[in-house]
């Protein structure tokens, strides 16, 4: 097997995964920025160690990045994973909020990166087979679930207990019912050992059909227990994994009705086989398999987004008493920041992030894979193309209009009227900007009202426009004024023998007029990044 993957974290549960992947020969490094951590392992010669997680996103031999982080980090860690290049591999949960995790999702589908998150009963072959036994109807129509994870285990300071052991469950509960997702939840929680993180809670979630389900959870028992629960109206199955043995049995148990009243009928209870693997070994081998065939895995980003979606709901009512917390609504298919307001009714397109602090007012049309910096505020009735990036401290007015693969750059300023006054109002004064595809408008550039700035045309830093500006147009200065042109690239023509040429990209232009010109041979800017 190609040594190819790389452990960051090599604490508790990271000692187990860098164990795992050095038994399948795929271990390439192990990263941690503790030394004492890493100089403690047993690692083959072939293992590197490293200290400084951005080195291991800039090598080429590592191709899957395993992270075994707090909590907190998962998000982040993910994300420059991903964006470097590399399949992710990361421990559950797959981030602290939905948006995050919508993000991440987005990034893995829009770049084909494989991301597994670590909800490891997934892989157990007990759940495997139990999953079957449902699949084909075995237990009947089922009713009821219920999950215990029980445990004087290790405390957390980062995470509550809901969301370090209900995850495991949450996915199993989803799987068992075909990937559905509850209709609501609601939970109670107690903290004893630290007033703001819940040790015990209990989940309750209703599903379509009426099919309940209760998660509870606690790292302040006095025993360890990890049982499952399913009850069908023809048979019920206990999961009972602390168990040495029969870890799987069905009980021929079921209700019949007899003079109209039910009675319970016990049945036999038998222990139902299955293979004796590993269930981090089988995790390991799909991440492996799933980086060789392209493949997306049985843990998937998508379905660990629907077990974050559940958690964030659970978080919610356990934070608001226990009130039910209703899940039938749209994720957006934007990522906004915790800290960002967007207003509603909103039409802002997939992949499209906003930053901390942003506000977008109601009755906004926002496209596809923009991106809102810090401090951005967009007005209502504004529309934004595709691929339009608005640096941080940019107000856009109503008026204005930013086609698409506009670049707005920091602290640039639009106005929507010519003679404001604070004491005068002259909202029906206001006047039409257009900025038109592929234009980009340098910091602390002002735009007047009333103008459009061409087709890849270049606002020099502090440039001031008062007057419509030429496609490809360079301009400069106050009040601005052309100084050249520019290629769609954003490179600055060359003006030799009458033809002007990009000395970049090898385009070239003719002069129609003074003011004008046009493309003659064409060069596709589609794929270049900023």
């Amino acid at each position: 097997m190609k040594r190819n993957i790389a452990v960051v974290g090599a604490g508790y549960w990271g000692r187990n995964l860098i164990r795992v992947f050095s038994e399948l020969e795929a271990l390439h490094t192990v990263c941690d920025h503790d030394r004492r951590q890493l100089d403690s392992l047993d690692l083959a010669d072939e293992v590197e160690t490293e200290t400084d997680y951005r080195k291991v996103l800039d090598d080429p031999a590592v191709t899957g990045i395993v992270l075994a982080t707090p909590a907190h980090t998962h998000y982040s860690m993910s994300r420059d994973a991903m964006l470097a290049g590399k399949d992710v591999l990361v421990e559950k949960p797959l981030a602290l909020t939905v948006a995050e995790g919508a993000e991440l999702v987005q990034i893995a589908e829009r770049a084909s990166r494989v991301l597994l998150v670590g909800h490891l009963l997934e892989y157990h072959p007990a759940l495997s087979a139990l999953r079957e036994m449902v699949r084909k109807g075995s237990l009947g129509k089922i009713q009821y679930i219920y999950s215990n994870r029980l445990n004087l285990g290790k405390l957390r300071t980062e995470e509550n207990v809901l969301w370090s052991f209900a995850p495991h469950d949450i996915a199993a509960i989803l799987g068992l019912l075909g990937d559905q997702m509850p209709v609501e939840v609601a939970a109670h929680g107690g903290s004893y050992l630290d007033s703001h993180i819940a040790d015990v809670t209990l989940s309750a979630l209703t599903f379509p059909g009426d099919v309940r389900a209760h998660i509870f959870v606690s790292w302040l028992h006095p025993f360890k227990e990890q049982r499952l629960v399913v009850v069908g109206d023809r048979k019920m199955v206990e999961f009972a994994d602390t168990e040495p043995t029969d870890k799987l049995k069905v009980y021929d148990h079921r209700v019949d009705w007899i003079e109209r009243a039910p009675q319970p009928i016990r049945g036999a209870a038998r222990s139902v086989p299955f293979e004796p693997e590993e269930p981090l070994r089988l995790e390991c081998l799909d991440f492996v398999r799933c980086i060789e065939e392209r493949d997306v895995p049985l843990s998937s980003g998508r379905r660990a987004l629907d077990v974050l979606k559940v958690l964030a709901a659970c978080q919610k009512s356990l934070e608001s008493g226990g009130v039910k917390v209703s899940l039938e609504m749209k994720t957006p298919d934007f990522f906004a920041h915790h800290t960002a307001i967007v207003e509603e009714p909103s039409d802002i397109g997939f992949g499209t992030r906003i930053w901390h602090f942003a506000h977008i007012m109601p009755d906004v049309h926002i496209g596809r894979d923009c991106v809102f910096g810090q401090n951005v505020f967009v007005a209502s009735n504004v529309h934004i193309g595709n691929n339009v990036k608005v640096e941080n401290h940019v107000s856009v007015f109503e008026g204005v209009t930013l086609e698409d693969d506009v670049f707005c750059g920091p602290s640039c300023v639009f106005t929507n009227v010519i003679n404001p006054r604070s004491h005068v109002s002259r909202k029906h004064e206001y006047r039409p900007t257009l900025i038109k595809q592929g234009a980009t408008l340098g910091a602390n550039a002002v735009i007047v009202c009333g103008h459009t700035v061409g087709r890849y045309a270049f606002v020099g830093a502090g440039a001031i426009v008062t007057h419509d500006v030429p496609d490809h147009a360079l301009v400069v200065g106050n009040p601005a004024r052309r100084i050249g042109w520019v290629c769609a690239c954003g490179v600055r023509l060359s003006n030799s023998a009458d033809k002007l040429a990009c000395p970049e990209c090898g385009a070239s232009y003719t002069q129609l007029a003074p003011d004008a010109i046009a493309p003659v041979k064409r060069v596709d800017h589609a794929d270049s990044t900023d």
